[in-house]
């Protein structure tokens, strides 16, 4: 698939067929991650593949929201005031448990930590962090030319805890994000997605 291509069909999903993605296929989407620019050059990331269902249940410590009226009293809470991000919303957040669990594939990335991400001394302190979503968006659009969609969650603080606890990753390793790929249900709900005029958000010299 042409990039320009893949770009315009990657597209957050969160309803799956229940067909596994083939781990060859993983493997090729991982690689074009491995692509991604890093800060300092040796791409200090890990990747977890969780498949097995009952491994799963094991470490997904989170529930769908599914009450109406608690997820508008949540946006309400945040200032949410655009219809179309709490549309977003009121798509996600029934799915936040099932959207994982019920993937073609679930991986969880890491990456290396120079010192604690919640309390950096400089911006250049995040560099780490910024350079793995460098290598979650070429995840994305890789699976995205493999006619694979998927969606990113960033976990609380008490998930990050229970998967600690549940995989025993190393304690200089932190996870930005679930990653969830899949093959998308012919009926899978899609957001709108805002239309953004690239000449408003231009500032050509000043």
């Amino acid at each position: 698939m042409e990039l320009y291509e893949a770009i315009e069909k990657r597209r957050t999903i969160r309803d799956f067929q229940d067909k596994p993605v083939k781990l060859e296929i993983i493997k090729r989407i991982l690689t074009a991650g491995l692509k991604a620019p890093t800060n300092n050059h040796l791409r200090e990331w890990e990747f977890v593949i969780v498949n097995d269902k009952n491994e799963r249940l094991k470490i997904l410590n989170l529930k769908d929201m599914t009450s109406y009226a608690e997820c508008e009293k949540m946006m309400d809470s945040y200032g949410m005031t655009d219809s179309d991000q709490r549309g977003m919303y009121h798509i996600a957040m029934p799915k936040q448990f099932s959207m994982l669990y019920n993937s073609g594939c679930l991986i969880l990335p890491f990456f290396k930590l120079r010192e604690p991400l919640m309390h950096p001394t400089c911006l250049s302190s995040l560099n780490e962090f910024a350079s793995i979503w460098c290598c979650i968006e070429n995840i994305l659009l890789a699976a995205a030319s493999e006619g694979i969609l998927g969606v990113t969650r960033i976990p609380m603080e008490e998930e990050l805890n229970h998967i600690k606890n549940t995989i025993g990753h190393p304690d200089n390793y932190a996870m930005p994000c679930y990653i969830a790929l899949g093959y998308p249900k012919e009926d899978a709900k899609l957001p709108i997605q805002k239309v953004i005029n690239i000449e408003d958000r231009i500032h050509i010299n000043h």
